[in-house]
């Protein structure tokens, strides 16, 4: 038995890439390739659209959305669901807020201390659909709910604090170039591609995602990869809490609530299945992008609100339409041959 658990797992360290890759890769492009065509065409909508003042705006916007649908697609690719994100952000943002203050020293602390409580509260949502087989529907739900109860117990509405200088740093241009935060997605975007892609842990993830019942079979350890991914989730949540405190110098009990659908919307529109098993976080990636490109725009021209959900559903679904199996294939010209 022990043989087989060591040739399992170097099956799975030596495993190529997950079937679809390319396809994943070229959903990306295409994504980021639309996201710049809607800016520059928004140009035509007046002096201040397509500009490299609103381009930086909207990447930087869209780091949040970007680092929330990493800890959602973490959670999604072994078939689970986490809609617990929002509150994550929110308690991410009011510890920040409490503990990091205007002391610079503070970040060497305070940011590795915020992951690791939300990341601890996030396993527990791991836990029970590990351990308990609660549905995760109903347990990030739950979970969601009870972190929101705690923090607006122990805060009274009120949260207190100071926001720190050196985070709202990252988002504000300066005289070396754009805003750092933008570099700094660069490399966590490279960064969780890799994990996913490129690591034992990653491809686990794919396994278990793929079929739980052969994942087991082969000697994964799904629960405790499980509880791993649900922890990821929570932490990424609470990595946007407090990239959203060094953005608008501040926090509140709402600030996590817009999170939710977009890094859900983001993950899916990137080509991840929802099912689990199949997607790459550089699609996210392009999803937060043309999202948070999309909605900008729309902002920015005064659309009532419901006009603007209307169109926001709209190209969600068409995005959805033209990048699911079978739509990119039939494009390709050697497919249309073959067809003939």
């Amino acid at each position: 038995m022990a043989e087989t658990s060591a040739s399992t797992e170097i099956a799975v360290r030596l495993r190529p890439l997950p079937t679809g890759i390319e396809r994943e890769l070229r959903t990306a492009v295409l994504l980021l390739l639309l996201a710049v065509v809607i800016v520059l065409a928004s140009r035509f909508l007046g002096p201040g659209f397509g500009t490299l003042r609103q381009i930086q705006a909207i990447l930087v916007i869209a780091s949040f959305t970007m680092v929330a649908s990493f800890g959602q697609q973490m959670v999604i690719l072994i078939g689970g669901l986490d809609l617990s994100v929002g509150s994550f952000v929110t308690l991410g943002g009011i510890l920040a807020f409490a503990w990091i203050g205007p002391n610079g020293w503070s970040l060497v602390w305070g940011i590795p201390a915020v992951l690791i409580v939300t990341g601890a509260i996030g396993a527990l949502s791991g836990v029970g659909v590990a351990f308990l087989r609660i549905p995760p529907f109903i347990m990030t739900l739950a979970m969601g709910i009870i972190v929101y109860g705690v923090v607006l117990g122990v805060t009274g509405g009120l949260p207190r604090g100071h926001a720190s200088p050196a985070l709202g740093w990252l988002f504000h241009p300066n005289r070396l170039g754009p805003p750092p935060v933008i570099y700094l997605m660069i490399l966590f975007t490279i960064f969780g591609t890799l994990l996913q892609t490129r690591t034992a842990f990653g491809r686990k993830v794919y396994a278990l995602g793929s079929s739980p019942r052969a994942a087991y079979v082969a000697a994964i350890p799904v629960r405790g990869l499980t509880v791993a991914c649900y922890a990821i989730g929570a932490a990424a949540g609470g990595a946007t809490g407090i990239m959203v405190v060094g953005y608008v110098g501040g926090a509140t009990l709402m600030m996590g609530q817009s999170y939710l659908l977009p890094s859900i919307a983001a993950v899916v529109v990137g080509g991840t299945a929802i099912t689990g098993g199949r997607g790459i976080f550089l699609g996210a990636v392009g999803g937060a992008v043309l999202l948070t490109a999309l909605s900008t725009i729309i902002s920015s021209l005064g659309i009532a609100e419901g006009w603007r959900n209307i169109i926001y559903g709209v190209v969600i679904l068409i995005a959805l339409i033209l990048l699911r199996d079978g739509i990119g294939l039939w494009l390709r010209p050697g497919r249309r041959r073959a067809q003939s």
